[in-house]
C-alpha cells in the first residue's frame, strides 16, 4: 500500500485547544501508511495582494510545506460560526499568488471539535465551500462533528470513548481509502 504525507491544519492556535488534541488522536488512530506533518501558518502576517509579486519569508516556507504534502486534514474549531481567521488568512496565502493555487487536485478531509452540541457543522460548511472554489477533492462523508467533553481525549491523544475512537479510526481509514482514489487519478507532484 502505498504512504502519503498529510499536512495536518489545526484551525486554532492555541496550544491547550481541542481541536489539536482531537488532530493528535486522529493521527494516532490513522492506518500507519498516512504520515502527519502539521502545517503552521501562526507566523505569517495577514494576506494582502501587494505580496504577490515578493511573498515574505513566512509565507514562502508555509507554501513550501503546503506543496510537501499530498493530501490535507483539516481540525478546526467554530468562531462565530465561521472558521478562525488565523486558518482564512493561511487558505489566502496558500491559494495566492494568481494560477499558484497550492490546493489544486489536492485531497482534504475536515473535521472538528467543539463543547457545543452541534459541534462545528456551520464552520466546515465555510470551510467546505472555500476548498470548494479552490478544487482541492474533499471527502463528503463521513462528517465529524465532535462534541469535546472534558476527559474525551487524554493528553497522549488517547479517546477515551470507545464509540468516538471507533468511529475516529473509521473516518481515518475513509480519508486514507479517499485519498488513494484521488492520487490514482490526480497523482501528486513529482508522482
Amino acid at each position: 500500500m502505498a504512504t502519503y504525507n498529510i499536512g495536518v491544519f489545526i484551525g486554532s492556535l492555541a496550544n491547550e485547544s481541542i481541536n489539536r488534541k482531537l488532530a493528535k488522536a486522529l493521527m494516532r488512530l490513522a492506518p500507519p501508511e498516512m504520515e502527519f506533518t502539521e502545517i503552521s501558518y501562526k507566523d505569517l502576517p495577514l494576506y494582502s495582494y501587494d505580496y504577490d509579486h515578493d511573498f515574505p519569508e513566512a509565507s514562502r516556507e508555509f507554501k513550501k510545506a503546503l506543496e510537501n504534502v499530498d493530501a490535507v486534514l483539516f481540525v478546526t474549531p467554530e468562531y462565530n460560526r465561521s472558521i478562525p481567521g488565523a486558518l482564512k488568512n493561511a487558505i489566502d496565502w496558500a491559494s495566492r499568488p494568481r494560477g499558484q493555487n497550492s490546493f489544486m487536485h489536492k485531497p482534504s478531509a475536515v473535521i472538528g471539535a467543539s463543547t457545543g452540541a452541534i459541534g462545528t457543522a456551520v464552520a466546515q460548511q465555510h470551510l467546505r465551500s472555500i476548498l470548494s472554489f479552490l478544487n482541492s477533492p474533499q471527502m463528503n462523508s463521513p462528517e465529524g462533528y465532535i462534541q469535546f467533553k472534558p476527559g474525551l481525549i487524554d493528553e497522549n491523544g488517547d479517546v477515551t470513548v470507545d464509540s468516538t475512537r471507533d468511529f475516529l479510526r473509521f473516518f481515518m481509514n475513509e480519508y486514507y481509502a479517499f485519498i488513494v482514489r484521488v492520487c490514482t487519478v490526480h497523482p501528486p507532484r513529482g508522482g
